[in-house]
């Protein structure tokens, strides 16, 4: 039997987001019995608090995973990347973790991660298209 609605499509909601992600939390907890999911933050700045670089991820039941690492232009091969992960890898061993996950775009840092001994668990082919996504794991 379908039920009345109305599918509504758009760019951000905040109020869906915060929605979805409670609901999903409440989920997962109940499935994994894992309720220590926190967000993850690492951040550089010059001497004027001007943004170097930052990370952003999670960590979740001994899990961390890494949503977005970004160092700017005129900072890259200055070692902030590594400095960046290794804080990051670091806050998330004093947070119970023993391993990290993250994806990589073909045409962004793929050989970056595997320098750092991420190993490559598989790709998504095409995404975006002529590129992929690399999927890594690292032990912690």
């Amino acid at each position: 039997m379908e039920s009345a609605g109305k599918i509504v499509t758009g760019t951000e909601d905040a109020d869906l987001k915060a929605r979805l992600d409670a609901e999903l939390t409440a989920f997962n907890r109940a499935a994994t019995g894992a309720s220590d999911e926190q967000e993850l933050s690492v951040k550089v700045t010059d001497t004027e608090g001007e943004l170097i670089g930052g990370l952003t991820g999670w960590t979740w039941g001994g899990c961390a995973g890494i949503n977005m690492l970004w160092v700017h232009a005129d900072h890259r091969r200055d070692g902030w990347g590594r400095q960046l992960i290794a804080a990051a890898e670091e806050e998330a061993r004093r947070r119970g973790c023993t391993r990290i996950v993250v994806s990589s775009m073909t045409f962004q840092a793929p050989e970056f991660y595997r320098g750092l001994g991420y190993l490559e668990t598989g790709r998504t082919q095409g995404l975006p298209a002529g590129a992929a996504d690399v999927h890594f794991h690292k032990p912690l």
